[in-house]
C-alpha cells in the first residue's frame, strides 16, 4: 500500500535532488488548493500554509510510514498549519508582515543586490545577506533567479511570467515553490530564515 510514496519519502531522505523538486511541483499546488478551500479564498494564507506544510513535512519525513497516502499525511499537517496560521493571526495582526511589506526584510534584499550591508545592520546583516546571496545561487533551475527578480529588483509576477515564456498563474506557483525550496535550503544549512527573511 502506497508504495509510491513510501519510495519517493525514501529518496527525500536519501537526499535526491531530482525527488525534492518532484515533490514540490506534484504537491505544492495541491495543497494550495486544498488550503484555499478552507481559507475563504486567502490566497496569501493557503499560500503560506502549503509553503510551510511542505517544508514541515520534509524536516518530519522520517515519521512517514506509508499507512496513508503521502497527500492525505501532508494535508493533516497543512490543517495544522492553517490552525496556527489563524491564531497566530488574530494573536499577533501587527507582527504578520510578508516579506514584500518588510522594511527590515527591503533593506536586507536591497543589500544582497548591492553587496554593502544593510543601514543600522552592521557585521549581522553583511554575514546574512552573504549567507542568502549563497543559498540563492545553489538553488534548483531557475528558483534563485525568480526570487532575485521579484525581491531584489522588484519584478511584478506579470513581468516574470513573461520572462519565462509561461502563465501568471504558473509564474505565481513557481514563485511559492522556489520560496519553500529558499527556506528549507536555508534551514539545511542551520540558518533560521526567520532571522534572513523577517
Amino acid at each position: 500500500m502506497h508504495q509510491d510514496d513510501r519510495a519517493l519519502a525514501a529518496r527525500l531522505l536519501a537526499g535526491d535532488e531530482y525527488a525534492f523538486r518532484s515533490f514540490f511541483d506534484e504537491y505544492f499546488d495541491r495543497l494550495y488548493r486544498f488550503a484555499l478551500s478552507r481559507t475563504a479564498g486567502r490566497t496569501d494564507l493557503a499560500e503560506e500554509a502549503a509553503q510551510r506544510a511542505l517544508t514541515r513535512a520534509l524536516r518530519a519525513m522520517q515519521q512517514y510510514r506509508g499507512d496513508a497516502s503521502l497527500f492525505t499525511w501532508l494535508a493533516q499537517i497543512c490543517r495544522n498549519e492553517l490552525a496556527d496560521l489563524g491564531e497566530a493571526e488574530r494573536r499577533r495582526a501587527q507582527r504578520e508582515e510578508s516579506f514584500d511589506a518588510s522594511d527590515s526584510a527591503r533593506r536586507r534584499a536591497e543589500s544582497v543586490a548591492s553587496g554593502e550591508p544593510a543601514p543600522d545592520d552592521g557585521l549581522h546583516a553583511r554575514d546574512a545577506a552573504g549567507a542568502l546571496r549563497r543559498v540563492l545561487d545553489e538553488l534548483p533551475g531557475r528558483y534563485g533567479d525568480m526570487l532575485e527578480w521579484k525581491y531584489l529588483e522588484d519584478w511584478s509576477v506579470q513581468r516574470i511570467a513573461a520572462e519565462l515564456g509561461t502563465t501568471f498563474e504558473a509564474a505565481q506557483s513557481a514563485l511559492a515553490r522556489a520560496r519553500i525550496a529558499l527556506r528549507s535550503a536555508l534551514e539545511a544549512r542551520g540558518h533560521d530564515w526567520r532571522e534572513l527573511l523577517p
